[in-house]
């Protein structure tokens, strides 16, 4: 089930997404949003009897974490090689302010304290329950589904501070989309769900979450350990390698297989 956010031009609403939609996003012609009652997340899901076509409607980011969002750092080999850096001997978190979440289609805005900003395609976990000391095994009891994230970085300014909270803090810094599929457990695909990321239609991020180094039942584990999620906290599970920079006037879309597409263009906060 492909539960959505999104607005006709009054309100948030949510809604689920029924038609048949590809891998990249892309739904066909009869794919329509069905209104739910209230907020799936604490209503759970109930249908109205009104529907829109998903093109008349606007998608918002599918969840607004009334807490926290946890990102965890060098999840991939491959990105810790690229990025000069040492494997973590357990997963490294931190913290990104619910302030920094926009959805499909809205602006990354280019701060000017940095020079140097990049995007990070990344599989995101969506938490359904109020969750502490959870076992692996029992993860996904927690799980409410997956969506997409651009974890987006001032990589010069993660340099000058040693830590993150900054360089990955800023409005904007986490595009989440396009929607939530609850249908849905990495864990399932022998080859892991692709993870792919294109600046101005080029292929620049290619991975699998095959290859995460902590498993999504592995990083609930861990982060219960220490904080308590909450329902609609979101986790970011890491970036593949081939991150890079982005300009004012891009755009980077990022597609997860079996999920669908989340494309945002970089803008002057001027």
């Amino acid at each position: 089930m492909r539960i959505a956010r999104f607005t006709t031009g009054d309100e948030p609403r949510f809604g689920v997404v029924m038609g048949d939609v590809d891998d990249l996003g892309q739904p066909d012609d009869d794919t329509v949003v069905v209104e739910l009652a209230g907020d799936p997340l604490f209503a759970g899901v109930k249908p109205t009897q009104t529907e829109h076509r998903l093109a008349d409607v606007r998608l918002l980011a599918p969840v607004i974490p009334r807490s926290k969002v946890v990102a965890i750092g060098r999840n991939y080999a491959a990105h810790a090689a690229e990025m000069g850096h040492d494997l973590p001997e357990e997963p490294m978190m931190f913290l990104k302010p619910n302030t920094s979440v926009i959805g499909p289609g809205d602006p990354i805005i280019y701060p000017p304290q940095t020079q140097n900003l990049h995007f990070e395609g990344e599989l995101a976990v969506v938490i359904s329950d109020v969750a502490r000391h959870i076992a692996p095994e029992r993860a996904t009891d927690v799980i409410f589904g997956y969506t997409i994230a651009n974890d987006v970085t001032a990589r010069d300014l993660q340099k000058k501070d040693v830590q993150f909270t900054r360089a990955k803090g800023f409005d904007s810094f986490c595009p989440l989309g396009p929607w939530i599929e609850t249908d849905l457990d990495p864990q399932d695909f022998a080859d892991g769900l692709a993870v792919q990321t294109y600046l101005n239609g080029d292929l620049k991020q290619d991975g699998s979450t095959k290859d995460l180094i902590f498993d999504i039942p592995t990083l609930v584990a861990h982060i219960t350990s220490v904080m308590t999620l909450l329902p609609g906290d979101v986790i970011l599970t890491g970036t593949p390698d081939g991150v890079g920079p982005m300009e004012v006037g891009d755009e980077v879309e990022i597609a997860i297989a079996r999920i669908g597409s989340l494309a945002n263009r970089v803008a002057s906060r001027d």
